[in-house]
Parts: C-alpha cells; structure tokens; sequence
C-alpha cells in the first residue's frame, strides 16, 4: 500500500494496525514473532506525518482493544518523534496519557440540531416547503461552523481528559480548516468525474478552490516580482510592501484573500459586491492577525498560574504587589521579537490588500452557461469572478469590488457571511491571566484586554498605565470572570433542541416558517393613495419581520449548535473590556450576557448545597423571572409556592404540558429554575440539594443610583431603592402612570392617538426611555425606542407606530421632567466639563496657531472669508480623560475624522487614519461624557464586587448591574455588593475626578472666541463659572460680558499675550476690505465687519481651562451608609 502497488492508500485505520501489530509482535515484546515486520514505529510516523494523516485519528482506532495498548504506543510514537525532531508531535503525544480509551460520548442518544436549509436550486430562499419539496442545503457559514465544532467532539472522543491539549486543537486556524474543507470538496468532485465544464450546479466551494488554487501560484510569481523590482529601487520607497507580502506563506494569503473577500460581499450598502477601500484594508487587516496569531503560537509562553492570595485579599498593599510582579515576571518571557507586535498603518494595510484582490481578480474566473433561446443549444464562457467598477453615492464617485451575477446568485444561496474563529468559542481550560494590555484570555490567539476601535490613543494610555502596574486590580477582575466555569444546561437543552427541531415558535425561539400573515393587496390599491401608501408601509413592516426572523433563525442555530457540541464539558469565558472599563465575554455567540435562551442554556460549573436560604432565594428568582417582581421578598415566594404545580408540570412536562413557563417575561431562565426548584423540593432534602443554577441580583436604574449616591439625592434614592422602604420601589411603573393620567385629560379632547393608546402604557412600554434619561436621551432616540415597544405590542396599525411613538415620547419625557432634579444637576456639570475641555489647546501650541492668523506684508487678502474667526477650532485636539477609582485610564475617541489618498494597485483610496491627528468632535464629547462615566462607575462597583466574591471564596459572573452567584451565597454576595458600593461612593468620586481634571489641564487655554455662544455662557454662568478681567479689559468683551467677574483687585484671568499680534494683523485686513469695498457700502465686507467686531476683539484672548472649570454641584443630605438597609438596593 505505501508503495501504491495495489492501487489503494493507507489511512488511519491502516496505520492503527500496523502499529498495534508492532506492539504485540516485535522482537521485544512478550509474544514476539520471528518475522521481519516491513515497518517500524519511526518508519510509520515519518509516513504518517508525511501523508498528513492526523494523529489522533490513527491512536482513537478502533483497533486499539485497551487504554493500556494505547499509552504504550504513544510513548513508543513520542521516542520516534524525538529522534525525528518533530517537537509538535512531541507535545501532542506528551499531553495525551489517557488517550485511546474509548470513554462514553455524552453526545450518544443526542439528536442533531435541524440547520436551517435554504434551497439548492435557483430561487428564493425558504426554508421549508410541503407543495415542490425542493432540495435543500445547509448555509455555507452554518456548515463551516459545524464542520469546525466537530473538531471539538472529535478532540473529546480522543482527549477525555486532557483539555489543554483539547484547547490546543480548538485554537487552530480557521485558514487551516478552511483549505482543508476546499481541497476534501475538491477531490470530492474530480472523484466524481465532474469536468471543468459541468458548472450547470456549480458549487461556490468549489470556484473557491479553483481560485485558490491559481491564486496560490500567482502570489508567489507576484511577491517574487515585487523583491526584485524593490531591490532595482524601480518602486517608490515610501514602503516596501515585500517584507509584509513575506510574512504569511502565499497558500495562507491565497484563503485569507478569498474568504476575507466572500465575507464583505454585500457590505457598506453595495448588494452585489463592497466597496473597494473597506475591502483592501479588510484583507490588509486580516493578513495582519493571521500573522500575528502565527506568532502568538510560535511563542509557547508559559502560562502562570492566578497567585494564592491567603487572607490579605487584592485590596491590602500585599496582594495588590503580589499581583504586579505576578504579571512583570511573567511579561519577562515575552520580550523576545516584540517587534511583531507593531500595529500596521491603515495606508500598509490598503497596499498589502490591494495587492492580493488585484491578483485574486486577475485569477478568479468562473464559467457561466446558458440554454440559446433559439437553437435550444447550451452555450458556455468563461468570465471574471470579480471586477471593479465605480458608482455614485449621494454625489460621490465611489469605487467598488462587484461580483460576476453568477457568484452572487450563488452566494446568495449558500450565505456565507463570515467565516467562525476559534477566538469565538468558549475555552476548555481556564483563560491565561491577564498580563498585559494584550496579553491574556485565549492561550494561542492575541487578544488586546480593551476593545478599542482603530483608536491609538486609548491604546496608548492603557499601555503606559499598564507598564506602570496601575491597572492589576483590574486585570485580576477580568480573570477572575474569565475563570468562573460553566456547563450547558442538558435538561433545558433538550427541551430547546427538540422545540427547535419542530420549527414551532415558543419561548422566543424564531419559528422556521415565518407565521405572520401578510398583507392583503386592498381593492382600492390602484386608485386610492392613501390605501396604496397604507399597504407599501404594512408589506414593508411584513418583508422586515420576515427577513428579521430568519436572520434570528440563523442566530440561534449557532447558540444550539455550540451549546451541543459543548455538552459535557466544563467551559470558560475569556472577559475583556470595552473603553468605558465594562466586561464583556470574547465570545460573542453563547454567553451570559447573551439573550434569555443563552442564559437558559447555562449553569455554573459547580454546585453548591442549596441551604435554607438558597431555597428561599430560588423562589424569588423565579418570581423574578416570571415578571412578578416588584412585591415585597415574601410575596413573591408565595406567588411560587402558591404556583407549586404549574411549575411540577413545567418541569416535567414542559412541551406536552399546559406550558406555564411560556409566558414568563424570561421563558427560557424560567423553566430552567422550575426544573432546579423542582429537582430540589423532590430530592428528599432540598437544603442539601446541589444547585448549579445562577441566581440574579439586579439594581434598579443602576445609572440613577449612582447619580443619587454622587450627589447625595434623598428624593432619588428613594425612587432607585437605596433607602430602606418596606416594598420595592418602580420608577418606571411610576412614570406610566403618570403618562396614562395625561393620556386620559387628552382623550377627554378627543386626540386620536390618546385614544389608540389609552391602557396600553406599561411600564415596559416607557422603561429604556426612563431608564436611558440619566444617559442624555434625546427625543429621537426616545421615539426610536417607544416605536419598537409599540411594535412589538401588535395591537396597533403598523403604519401608525411612528406617529403615536412621537406622540408618546413627548408626554413621556414631559413626566420624567424634575423626576431626576438631583441627577441633571450633576449630568450638566459633566457635560459643560467636557465641552470645556475639547475647546483646549494646550498651551505650548499657541505660538504656532497664533502665527498662522498673522498675514504676510504686501499680500492682499483673498476674500472676507479668510478672517480666521474659526481658525483655532482646528487647534482643539483635546479628548476628555479620565481614571477610574481601579486605575484604568478612559480616553473617549470622538473625532472628526480626516481622509487621506492612498495609492494601490487597484484603484486610488481614501482612508481615515487613526494615526493622525483630527480635531476633537465636541459636541459628542460632551453629549457622551455624562453616561460614559457613569458607566465607567458601574464597572468600577462590578469589578470591586467581583474581586471581593473571589477573596470570600463565591462563585461570580456578571452582566453590567446584574450580579449573579449560586442561591446559597445571595446573601454573602449582597452583603458585598452593599460594602463595595459604599466603598467607592465614599472616595469622594466626583471630587477627585475634579482634582484630575485640575491637574492633567494645567496649561490648557481656551480661546475666549469659542465661547462666545449665548447659551454656552448661560450655563456656564448658571454653573458658577466666571472670568476675573479688569475693568479695561472687560470694555473688549462684550461678546462674553454674561461670564465677566469685573474686579480692579482681584487678578484677571484673561491672557492677552497673542492678542496685538493677531489684532494687528487682522484689524490691517478689515481696513485693506473695507478700502477695496468703498463704493459698496452694503458689501460682504462691511457686513463682515460690523457683525464679527466683538468677536475680532476677543481674537488672541485666552482663558486657562482649569480657571473656568464650573465648581461641583452641591452635595445633598442623603448618606450613601443608609443602603445597608435597603433590602431591595439589589434584588
């Protein structure tokens, strides 16, 4: 067979046999046989390896009759491969003790999950169809994905025990996969006899083969060309793009390109193909990580371990150092070849990209054939996969990538979308500690601890702060997140995968067939307008729904998909952070933060004696879960008990059954607890019954509960639960109630949306628009978020959603009004903060900004225009930042962004670079400033809270203000969340931010022309800002005169050190105008003049920042100590 004499190749049932017959029968063994066998161990590996047969499946055969049998020949293969030198096949084999023991699958008796099915022929996309039967096919990204989560079980079947090893395997490349699924499909049809021409069903995954295959050659023709015409200097230097085209071997460059290219077709609004500069720096960018993803693996870094911290906690000088140089020993391995580790300019990326799609152009043809209509003769031509072409968008000439119609019909079958990274399933070991800024989570794959978009500043800061050891706590938090275990719910699962299966819609699972009616064409349609206008928006609501539902179809196929391939197993959640410092798990398709079903489908990894406290906690959560959650603690767990067979029955009989769970508010969580409470109450002891189920304790407006604390708000405490009150209290059914009062005084009028709306105010009707007001909510985006409750109610017209949500959000935001007096004082002071800060220039740049107004002698002035009243806007680069109380440093990257032109081989580009500097967007600063820090205080409590949980020894996880621990422990972890929230309100947290700010902006000025906007000053002056100025001072700044403290004694605040330079200059330009202007008294110039006088005065003048930074808002009475009481602060 190895010599291909009897027509028929090894595999690795083959070599499984071979190996076990040396086993047994060598000259060494117990029952030796004296005959020479044709092969030896080294022999065999060489031939394995060389054939590219995998190792596991040659040790998993079936042959091996005993686990003994097996680590025998392992550590036989293992010597092999020394005297080999295959140091890969070493550390496989080395993990693999246990291997070959034919251990229970957990996935025996497990049905497979139905994917959704589109059909195979042309047409549109269904999903079923009882009348033509068509054949069907599953999805392209959805078989990919299954295809990859089969490596999982089969890494389980061969390693049961060693999950490191089983980690190693799931991190591989998604490249990787991907040219082993082209190649196998390729083989698949030359097996088949399939021709070059028979493309009258082509298969996309074959042209992509095909391409790949030309591609391959093409790139290396191409690089090898690129290194000589750089050697001969016949390129520009400006880069040399053939160090970069080096990095990844072309096979590897060939799939990134193809894939890369497959994925962003039908981006950026371009339905049969992307526009050219997101594709060129899209392949550049994924070039990039697979590079770097190279060399994180190449690297075998030795992973730390997480320290003992014994008694002292993070918080004590000990464990805080402890963890500081847990972190810079480690960080000591990795310093060799940082230089990797270099960010690739936008300009690199689009170079590097347009390279390989030109090439990939240049290759990919595909051939399209069609029946002549007239000699019923099939006709055949090759033609180009892609080609570029140019459109105009919104007036702009626009280049784009489009894709022959064949590869876009088909395309449209096969939905590929995106290809899965390993870097998006849960981990089978814990994450490697975090121990840089991009360090950490994933063991082979680089992952940066902040999500930061294109953004180098807040990249920077966090790295200084970082390589200063300021931000361990925060590290240690995401670790400790990373390291709480999970496990699918098998019950839940069960239950989801068979309702999945049947395509029915329950529990906000998406049916598989769209089951809303549409809309009946009226009879009127042709000669009524408004008939007409009312059916286009209802068909249009009808296509939305339709395409919505399949797209979460698809979207709960890969949750499913995942959940079962994970059965079993015990899983982690590498966490990082968004700028704001709030986690969120790295893997983005099942998690904890995910929807309702995904929190269904989990449970902690370990379990915990209930207690008489955990049971009672259990029913309150259930209470919880249903919807019933605004009673007092003892009313709610009579509401369970009062429940007791509604619940028997969801347990045990969730489908057959009368399905009370179905109408729970969280369905999926619901039944979930019910089999838990059902499990416990039937164990024969339900105190001692080991419950894995996570129980919630959530805060009430956790954005007002901070503004309350920061300010000392007694009257908004009250409303958000931090003082003590007998029943919980509910702003948002409190605000309803107020609309429904005016709702009722408009019907009495006779408005006609008072009357469509009247009794259908919920509080889930107005609760994000309450909830979202401490963040800033602007009508808009109050509308937005009533017109979907509105929807989602379907018990009104939907074409009179939008009216009525306009209707509805004014009389909403009209009630919440002073509701939040308290909070608006404080959300005022941050926001005129920041718009304060991003009109700065620090104060080394004004010579040179100032020097650009200065005209040149014996110029003439080009036009009125050119009095640079608005010229130092552009001098204000400032960003807001701030630390939180862990250390972190936050950079808020609002900018207006620059465009730069970039030549490629494909077309000319423009590119916005973060690199470069851009002036600051002002009003986004400031408008986002108040709920970012907010939320950068919500972190700081769960990180706090998180770390206290690991030092007392409970289980922790965590969904932004929704804490979550076994049932046992609600009352340990509520206790802590109480002292962790009093600890940081006690910092005096608004105090020392304003201390920060007085210090990072010293040497900050303000050009005093900024402020000259009446309404800026009024609250600037309502604020109690001012600027000192002497009373000459004050006759040239009328234009300011609101903000003017005029004072002979006390020192003046206004810098005019620039101000005669830039007067002189401008007051010769005014007067060069006006002489060139005299014959026209109602001149542009004359104009110009007299209605910018007062700002011309105020040109030069400067104001430091930290002078006129508004003073803090005036603490209240409340004492944030009071919230120990407070048994509903979390609940």
């Amino acid at each position: 067979m190895e010599s291909n004499k009897e027509m028929v190749a090894p595999n690795a049932g083959t070599y499984a046999i071979m190996l076990l017959a040396w086993h047994r029968f060598n000259p060494d063994s117990s029952t030796p046989v004296n005959s020479t066998l044709p092969r030896n161990p080294t022999q065999l590996l060489t031939n394995i390896v060389d054939r590219q047969i995998s190792l596991p499946f040659v040790i998993s055969d079936r042959a091996f009759g005993s686990s003994e049998e097996a680590a025998e020949i392992i550590r036989t293969l293992s010597k092999a491969a020394v005297n080999l030198n295959l140091s890969r096949v070493v550390s496989e084999l080395g993990q693999a003790e246990a291997i070959g023991s034919h251990t229970v699958d957990v996935l025996d008796g497990v049905p497979e999950v139905q994917p959704v099915m589109r059909k195979k022929g042309p047409g549109d996309e269904i999903e079923t169809d009882v009348d033509e039967e068509p054949e069907l096919e599953i999805p392209f990204n959805l078989d990919n994905l299954r295809r990859h989560l089969a490596e999982v079980t089969l890494a389980r079947r061969v390693l049961p025990e060693d999950v490191a090893a089983r980690q190693k395997l799931l991190e591989e490349s998604v490249y990787d996969v991907a040219v082993e699924r082209l190649k196998h499909q390729a083989d698949l049809f030359a097996e088949l006899g399939l021709g070059n021409n028979s493309l009258m069903q082509a298969d996309l995954q074959r042209w992509m083969w095909d391409w790949h295959t030309k591609l391959k050659v093409r790139l290396e023709q191409e690089i090898k060309a690129i290194m000589v015409a750089e050697k001969r200097r016949e390129l520009r230097p400006s880069v040399l793009l053939s160090p970069y085209l080096s990095l990844v071997k072309a096979e590897r460059l060939s799939l990134i390109t193809i894939l890369e290219i497959m994925r962003l077709q039908g981006s950026g609004g371009v339905y049969d193909g992307m526009k050219t500069t997101r594709a060129l720096i899209g392949v550049g960018k994924a070039v990039e990580i697979e590079y770097k993803a190279q060399m994180c693996k190449r690297n075998n870094i030795h992973i730390p371990t997480a320290p003992r911290l014994g008694d002292a906690g993070y918080f004590s000088n000990f464990g805080y150092r402890n963890l500081q140089e847990r972190r810079v020993a480690a960080a000591k391995h990795m310093m060799d070849g940082e230089g990797w580790t270099t960010i690739w300019t936008q300009a690199v990326r689009s170079k590097v990209g347009g390279i390989l799609v030109e090439c990939l152009m240049d290759v990919a043809e595909v051939t399209r054939t069609a029946v002549d209509k007239t000699t019923q003769e099939t006709i055949s031509e090759v033609q180009p996969a892609f080609y570029h072409s140019y459109e105009y968008q919104r007036g702009q000439k626009l280049g784009v990538i489009r894709l022959n119609p064949v590869v876009t019909e088909r395309l449209a079958k096969d939905g590929l979308r995106e290809t899965l990274h390993p870097r998006h399933l849960p981990m089978l070991v814990k994450p490697k500690p975090w121990l840089s800024h991009d360090q950490g989570g994933y063991l082979y794959n680089k992952t940066s601890a902040m999500r930061f978009k294109d953004s180098i500043e807040q990249q920077s800061y966090l790295k200084h702060a970082s390589d200063l050891g300021n931000v361990e706590l925060v590290y240690a938090g995401l670790d400790v997140l990373g390291s709480t275990p999970w496990k699918i719910n098998k019950k839940v699962f069960d239950v989801v995968l068979k309702v999945w299966n049947s395509g029915e819609r329950m529990g906000k699972l998406p049916p598989a067939v769209y089951d809303q009616p549409e809309p009946l064409v009226p009879e009127n349609f042709d000669t009524d307008l408004k008939a007409r206008s009312v059916h286009l928006q209802r068909q249009k609501g009808y296509n939305q729904g339709k395409a919505n539902n399949h797209s979460e179809r698809c979207n709960v196929n890969y949750k499913i998909e995942i959940a079962r391939a994970f059965l079993g197993d015990t899983i982690y959640l590498p966490h990082n952070l968004d700028f704001r410092g709030r986690a969120y798990p790295i893997p983005p398709h099942l998690n904890h933060i995910g929807d309702d079903l995904s929190r269904g489908l989990l449970l902690f990894g370990e379990a915990k004696p209930l207690g008489e406290r955990g049971l009672r906690w259990l029913k309150i959560h259930l209470a919880n879960l249903y919807g019933f959650d605004k009673a007092n603690f003892d009313e709610r767990v009579d509401y369970v008990m009062e429940r007791l067979d509604d619940i028997y029955d969801s347990a045990t009989n969730p489908l057959d059954g009368k399905r009370w769970w179905t109408k729970a508010d969280d369905p999926w969580q619901c039944l979930a607890t019910c089999m838990e409470l059902h499990a416990a109450l039937e164990s024969g002891d339900p105190h001692a019954y080991m419950s894995s189920l996570p129980v919630h304790q959530d805060g009430t407006c956790n954005g007002l509960q901070h503004y309350a604390a920061l300010g000392g708000d007694d009257r908004g405490a009250k409303q958000v639960n931090l003082s003590a009150g007998e029943r919980p209290s509910d702003v948002y059914t409190y605000v309803g109630n107020m609309v429904e009062k005016l709702l009722d005084e408009d019907v009495k009028k006779g408005e006609k949306y008072a009357i469509m709306l009247q009794g259908k105010i919920t509080r889930k009707v107005v609760k994000q628009t309450v909830m979202t007001t401490v963040y800033g909510v602007t009508f808009v985006g109050a509308r937005e978020q009533i017109e979907r409750q509105l929807k989602d109610r379907k018990d009104l017209p939907e074409e009179e959603c939008w009216a009525a949500a306009s209707y509805l959000a004014k009389k909403t935001l009209l009630c919440i009004g002073d509701l939040f007096s308290g909070a608006k004082g404080i959300q005022n002071w941050l926001n005129l903060c920041a718009r304060l800060i991003a009109k700065s220039i620090p104060e080394e740049r004004l010579p040179e900004a100032m020097s650009e107004h200065v005209q040149k002698k014996g110029t003439k002035p080009r036009s009125p225009k050119s009095i640079p009243i608005n010229r130092l806007k552009k001098e204000q680069m400032t960003s807001v930042v701030w630390t939180t109380p862990l250390g972190l440093p936050i950079v808020q990257p609002y900018r207006k962004t620059t465009r730069k032109q970039i030549m490629t081989a494909l077309q000319t580009v423009y590119i916005s670079d973060p690199n470069s500097p851009a002036e600051v967007n002002s009003m986004k600063q400031a408008s986002a400033f108040p709920p970012n820090f907010i939320h950068s205080l919500d972190a700081t409590h769960m990180m706090l809270t998180a770390l206290e949980c690991r030092t007392q020894g409970l289980t922790f996880a965590s969904v932004h203000d929704s804490y979550w621990t076994h049932a046992s422990n609600i009352d340990k972890m509520s206790e802590i969340i109480r002292d962790t929230f009093i600890a940081l309100h006690s910092s005096d947290v608004l105090g020392k931010l304003h201390t920060e700010f007085m210090e990072r902006y010293k040497g900050y000025k303000i050009p005093l022309v900024n402020l000259r906007m009446g309404q800026l000053v009024k609250n600037l002056r309502e604020a109690g800002s001012q600027i000192v100025a002497t009373p000459e001072q004050a006759k040239s700044l009328a234009a300011i005169s609101g903000l003017l403290a005029i004072s002979e004694t006390d020192k003046p605040m206004v810098d005019e050190t620039e101000a005669s330079k830039a007067l002189g200059s401008l007051e010769g330009l005014l007067s060069d105008l006006a002489e060139g202007n005299d014959s026209d008294p109602t001149s542009e110039a004359q104009e110009l003049t007299q209605e910018d006088k007062a700002a011309v005065e105020l040109l030069g003048k400067f104001v430091n920042l930290t002078d006129i930074l508004p003073p803090l808002p005036k603490k209240g009475d409340f004492q944030v100590e009071t919230i120990k009481g407070s048994q509903y602060f979390f609940s």
